[in-house]
């Protein structure tokens, strides 16, 4: 990339900056769950039809993805996901979510974007406009990509499964950007793998039901349940090679209906992270033969079952394309670009980039208050003063965040796309 391209198609970044943030605060006060995103997915549509590109609607579900052509040379895919989250909000904000929707269990849950979504879905809009107006300084193919459901794990698959593909040109290079809890106005990459793959295990134990007051009739599910939870523990701390990052969390045990009936079975729901395939099926063999034993061990009546749901696959950044990238946000945002490491968070971006068979790379932007975080950082309190992405109160500030991570992607995108 050379500079001049950027400067030139940035210089226009302060005529947007009150459209953009508007268009942000509309986001954030009417989220959607995944697979719901109609009235995000139209608002997308509509504004890149407005600035020209080619616009394929409906992409799997509710994906929209916009092409914009200017001129022979490389193809750049951007992605960013629209999907918000079942969490009731708590920040306080005047333009604060109180939408409500069905999930897919039937339920009526709150919604909010506690993730960041809106910031991602604004800045990529924003590139959108100011590349849209700046075609002098650019020449190639920038692919907008809006994705459904990434809270779900299945966004980006079902876009690859409903066609991408046939939709758009072939990338040389597939970019994607997440806003987390770090200070606005910062941006992070990482060559290498950088969010963990991921994946949710649900276990049903059996016993034998009976009334409470007759234990010796039973096999108890809940007390297989408890020890099952006591030995998994052991996974991490006693069977993975020190240093190697595993994380084994028992997020939900369900049994029982009455505190004098000893119910028939168990639930457990466990949930994986790794950075390797070979750490994730370590701990699976692991996970199966201790809740194997433990049901020897209490005597239960059949064999114990196991679902997986939920897969979320490595983010590995590409490390040619990672160092382009980290080489052009220097460049740019000098020393507020660095390495931010290996994040715990799992993503199912990568789907698409594996799916179309070209190189990928997906940085982190900051979007907590520069002053506060470090205030917070001083105090050694990051952890209980910055609330994390899933927060309720989960608020990054608007600004630079939305301008810093509109900047990003054209600054990235123009690494390939400069002239």
């Amino acid at each position: 990339m050379s500079a001049p391209s950027a400067a030139a198609v940035l210089d226009a970044q302060a005529t947007i900056r009150d459209w953009q943030e508007n268009v942000y605060r509309d986001l954030h006060a009417h989220p959607e769950l995944g697979h719901q995103e109609n009235r995000t997915a139209g608002l997308v549509a509509g504004e890149l039809r407005d600035l020209g590109f080619e616009v394929h609607e409906h992409v799997g579900t509710t994906g929209v993805v916009g092409v914009l052509t200017h001129g022979d040379g490389p193809v750049v895919l951007m992605r960013a996901d629209m999907d918000a989250l079942p969490v009731s909000e708590a920040t306080g904000l005047p333009y604060a979510s109180t939408a409500r929707a069905t999930d897919g269990d039937g339920k009526d849950v709150p919604v909010m974007h506690a993730c960041g979504h809106d910031v991602h879905v604004a800045c990529l809009l924003g590139a959108a406009r100011l590349l849209a107006s700046s075609r002098p300084a650019w020449s190639g193919t920038f692919v907008a990509l809006f994705q459904p459901a990434e809270e779900l794990a299945d966004g980006a698959r079902r876009m690859v499964d409903g066609g991408l593909a046939s939709l758009i040109p072939t990338p040389d290079v597939a970019l994607a950007q997440h806003v987390l809890a770090y200070p606005a106005g910062t941006v992070g990459t990482h060559a290498g793998p950088f969010l963990s793959l991921a994946e949710s295990v649900r276990i049903t134990v059996h016993g034998r039901g009976s009334h409470g007051s007759m234990p010796h009739l039973s096999v108890d599910p809940a007390v297989l349940a408890a020890m099952i939870v006591v030995r998994l523990q052991t996974v991490v701390a006693r069977e993975m090679t020190p240093g190697e990052f595993a994380i084994l969390t028992v997020g939900r045990i369900a049994v029982g209906t009455k505190s004098n009936i000893i119910d028939d079975h168990a639930v457990l729901e466990l949930n994986l992270r790794a950075y390797s395939d070979a750490a994730r099926a370590r701990m699976r063999t692991a996970i199966e033969r201790i809740v194997r034993g433990e049901c020897a061990a209490s005597g239960s009546p059949k064999e114990p079952e196991f679902e997986t749901y939920d897969r979320y696959p490595l983010t590995d950044n590409d490390p040619a394309v990672t160092a382009r990238v980290a080489q052009a946000f220097r460049a740019h945002f000098g020393q507020a670009a660095g390495d931010f490491g290996r994040q715990t968070a799992s993503e199912d971006f990568t789907d698409i980039p594996t799916a179309l068979d070209v190189p990928y790379t997906y940085w982190a932007l900051g979007g907590i208050d520069a002053q506060v975080y470090e205030a917070a950082a001083a105090r050694g309190t990051v952890s209980e003063d910055i609330p994390g992405n899933h927060s309720p109160r989960f608020a990054p500030v608007i600004q630079p965040t939305l301008e810093t991570g509109t900047a990003a992607v054209v600054v990235a995108a123009l690494a390939w796309l400069g002239t």
